[in-house]
């Protein structure tokens, strides 16, 4: 199996419940096709960069999984075909190094690594910030 993290921004004009449904939906479409979610992250409601169908604002999740690439297909054409997802994006992780760098966001997200430095604001922004970077590319 291989290491995935998949981010997608939601229609800010849904309810929370819809926004939940939507979110429930593709976690489980990861795991009914074999995939294993690690850790998610909930970034709620923020700004988009520029925007995107009439939208200025989003809502963000981000979902770190592992499975086999055959759910890659699957999960996007699931994105493509949502009128509520704006934006998505899979980022695979190959390498032994990239892998290293999954495990260490999944600690990240997990609160694991709390003795290198005490503030947990300071950790998360830079992980926020290379999710919006990469969703915009």
């Amino acid at each position: 199996m291989k290491h995935y993290e998949t981010m997608f921004i939601v229609k800010p004009t849904l309810v929370e419940e819809e926004i939940k449904s939507k979110i429930d939906f593709y976690k489980e479409v990861i795991t009914k096709n074999g995939g294993v979610i690690t850790t998610c992250i909930d970034m709620g409601m923020r700004n988009l960069a520029y925007e995107i169908k009439k939208n200025n604002r989003g809502y963000y999740f981000v979902i770190y999984f592992q499975a086999d690439p055959s759910l890659i297909l699957e999960l996007e054409r699931l994105y493509r075909i949502n009128e509520d997802i704006l934006r998505f994006i899979v980022i695979k992780y190959e390498s032994k190094k990239e892998q290293k760098t999954w495990q260490a966001l999944v600690d990240r997200a997990n609160k694991k690594p709390e003795s290198k430095s005490d503030s947990k604001p300071a950790k998360e922004k830079p992980q926020t910030e290379a999710h919006t970077e990469s969703s915009v590319s």
